[in-house]
């Protein structure tokens, strides 16, 4: 099996709803997104996918989130915005990218959402 990683990020703010104590306010936080996709086939040049064409993916949905109050954002579709949630449905939104046409074999193996650089959430399909 063959892993990529690429990373990228965002600035936002979000409130936790329901939290008690100060996160349940609006703050913000630079989110550093790790992306991690899987395959067990190369193509012909040796290569899983090139490595722009992963960052450009993850970028998109990185402008989908940066720069805004992300409680509103259609994005979570009303779900409470955790890291862990955030983490999900970059997930999600990444596999939709992905899955389309030639790179059917790629994976996402997991998300990772950094809230700091001490506080991380993962997703991944078991």
């Amino acid at each position: 099996m063959y892993e990529l990683k690429v990373t990228s990020g965002f600035s936002s703010a979000h409130a936790l709803k329901g939290y008690n104590g100060k996160c349940e306010n609006i703050h913000g936080h630079n989110w550093q997104v790790e992306l991690i996709t899987v395959s067990d086939t190369l193509n012909d040049i040796g290569l899983v996918i090139d490595f722009k064409l992963l960052k450009k993916y993850l970028n998109e949905i990185m402008e989908m989130l940066d720069h805004k109050f992300i409680n509103e954002i259609e994005f979570l579709n009303g779900l409470n915005p955790s890291a862990e949630n955030i983490a999900r449905l970059i997930y999600e939104e990444f596999e939709k990218k992905i899955r389309v046409g030639k790179y059917a074999n790629i994976g996402v193996k997991r998300i990772n959402v950094y809230e700091t650089a001490s506080s991380m959430a993962s997703y991944y399909k078991s």
